[in-house]
């Protein structure tokens, strides 16, 4: 199927006079998940990742995706028709620069790439001696048979009990800010932050409850805010407010040319064709960052309140399974989705639960070395006796989003398989204890998590850390825990995990994540204002995986303060069965 789609392609590009196609993973919102009527690229790829980017020229295509996604590519992809590379060694646009032929023109869509990666590109049309083009439709949309249709769930308000600060008052203090600067507007092309400073929700992609939506936030606190009006009742209408004008999302491109002569706050993640249409119409552009990522980022006390409860009620359903696991899960008999559909249930019996946060991830075996691997009937395993068993998991609670990673032994671990474990435990530790001045980047913290795995000669091919948002996207910007390189200062409120990991190709992967809230600490005689961390996540680590005797004293009293938080704040809201084995897993090393 994959080969007739992309012959398909080709033949439509040969009919609008183009030579290739530039297929990136996001929609127009430039967002993590996209709904099934956007999912180009698996249509035309079957890559089910949730980031890459397709190239496809009429001799050859490619299909670029970052290091959580290396063995995933080579799976899913026929190799016979793509070349998979890593997006970070082999960037795109190199690989165009040294493929596309001399006179050829690469044609895109101008709503699903940035400026920036529009310039990528045209830099390397432009050295391989071709040019690219901004078509004025999607070419794989015209070939795409069956195409889902849009979505158009209902959206909803976003009680002030969870949300915390009123819309009004979040509008009023960006918009003072746009006016300081002489800004007149901030176009907002990114959902997550429309739904924060609006103070509502909806069910467009899985797991995220966004609403997908643009918006033009001025400077008099008033927002355009294009959206399909299907799914804007009354209620919500009221609960907006009259100073939020609801406009059709259809009408959002012929708006962006009423800008001549103001100056527009434009995001780098922002759609190029919106940027090329604000640039005809004569306006001033400006720069800048989204002005709802910062604030929508540092937690306000409803928020935070909302987050430790969340977690609290969240580790039942965990702790229940980690029960199970212990028991059943031993046994060789259970395979990968049945174990996730075992999590699952136990948190679709808690309160407030709505949905997950993302797709489970539930690898066994080798399968757990496969960092965003998802199980399914062709390539689920059994949790085996003598391997390792990795579940990252999370939900979206109206109070609050977790995301939660455990590994554990099935039967008896190796020696080495508690080597890893326990250095990735260490590195775990290192972050959630450190304690650094304020305007400190999680860049600057990553090496914490990396440095006992670098004594092995090992690392982890992915960020330690990234964002999480309060009943919204489980991966938030602009703060994270990275290699890259970040300007964004950790500050008190900022929600984010804590995720090292060891993944041995064919063999087994090891990830512990918990998530962390940024605190400001008292350390008697300093002298700057400093920071820590306080775990929110309340789950036991796998005691038979940790070799004691590589611990220090400060780290295995780490561990023993942890678990015994965990065992005091659940034991007492667990059965007698459950409550029993997390004393038993929360045992002083």
């Amino acid at each position: 199927m994959t080969l007739q789609h992309v012959s398909n392609l080709r033949d439509a590009l040969r009919a609008a006079g183009y030579d290739g196609w530039i297929q990136p993973r996001a929609d127009e919102f430039q967002g993590e998940y996209v709904p099934a009527s956007a999912a180009r690229l698996a249509w035309l790829t079957g890559f089910s990742g949730s980031a890459g980017l397709a190239v496809v020229l009429m001799d050859k295509a490619a299909v670029f995706s970052d290091g959580r996604y290396t063995i995933q590519l080579k799976e899913e992809l026929d190799l016979t028709v793509f070349e998979a590379h890593h997006m970070i060694s082999n960037p795109p646009n190199e690989w165009v620069a040294k493929s596309l032929a001399k006179g050829a023109v690469l044609a895109y869509d101008p709503w699903l790439l940035t400026e920036a990666e529009v310039e990528r590109f045209a830099a390397a049309a432009v050295k391989a001696g071709g040019t690219i083009a901004a078509a004025d439709r999607n070419l794989i949309d015209e070939i795409w048979l069956n195409r889902p249709p849009a979505p158009v769930a209902p959206i909803h308000p976003h009680p002030l009990e969870f949300s915390g600060i009123g819309s009004a008052i979040k509008r009023r203090d960006i918009a003072e800010q746009l006016a300081k600067q002489s800004i007149d507007s901030a176009l907002l092309t990114q959902p997550d932050g429309i739904a924060w400073i609006l103070n509502v929700r909806g069910a467009d992609v899985e797991h995220t409850p966004l609403p997908l939506s643009f918006a033009i936030l001025n400077s008099d606190a008033t927002i355009e805010w294009f959206v399909n009006p299907e799914k804007v009742d009354a209620k919500t209408k009221e609960w907006v407010g009259e100073e939020v004008e609801i406009k059709n999302i259809n009408s959002f491109a012929e708006e962006l040319r009423k800008f001549s002569g103001k100056r527009i706050l434009v995001s780098e993640a922002g759609p190029a064709a919106a940027v090329t249409i604000i640039k005809a119409a004569g306006a001033d552009i400006v720069r800048g960052k989204d002005p709802t990522a910062l604030p929508k980022a540092i937690k306000n006390p409803s928020e935070i309140a909302g987050a430790r409860t969340a977690h609290k009620r969240d580790a039942i359903a965990v702790i229940r399974f980690l029960h199970w696991l212990s028991s059943e899960g031993q046994t060789g008999k259970v395979g990968e989705i049945e174990a996730s559909d075992r999590l699952e249930s136990y948190r679709r019996e808690l309160d407030l639960f709505r949905d997950l946060s993302f797709p489970t991830i539930s690898g066994a075996g080798a399968n757990g070395a496969i960092i965003h691997y998802r199980a399914t009937q062709n390539s689920e395993r059994k949790l085996e006796r003598g391997s390792l068993y990795l579940t990252d998991s999370g939900g979206q609670f109206i109070d609050g989003t977790t995301d939660i990673t455990r590994t554990v032994a099935i039967g008896s671990p190796s020696e080495e398989m508690r080597k890893a474990y326990t250095l990735v435990l260490q590195g775990h530790l290192a972050v959630s204890g450190a304690r650094f001045p304020k305007g400190t980047t999680g860049t600057q913290l990553d090496t914490l998590a990396r440095a006992p795995l670098w004594t092995a000669g090992w690392d982890f091919d992915h960020g330690t850390g990234h964002g999480v948002g309060s009943y919204l996207s489980v991966h938030e910007g602009p703060h994270r825990i990275s290699k890259a390189s970040s300007d964004v200062a950790l500050a008190p409120g900022m929600i984010l995990s804590n995720e090292p990991g060891y993944y041995r190709t064919d063999s087994f992967g090891i990830r512990i994540e918990n998530l962390l809230l940024v605190v400001p600490l008292e350390i008697p005689g300093g002298e700057r204002d400093t920071l820590g961390f306080e775990t929110l996540t309340l789950a036991p680590y796998d005691r038979r995986l940790i070799n004691v005797s590589m611990l220090s004293i400060a780290e295995r009293e780490a561990v023993n303060l942890y678990h015994e938080r965990v065992c005091a704040a659940l034991a007492p809201s667990l059965t007698e069965n459950d409550a029993e084995w997390l004393i038993a897993a929360t045992a002083p090393l």
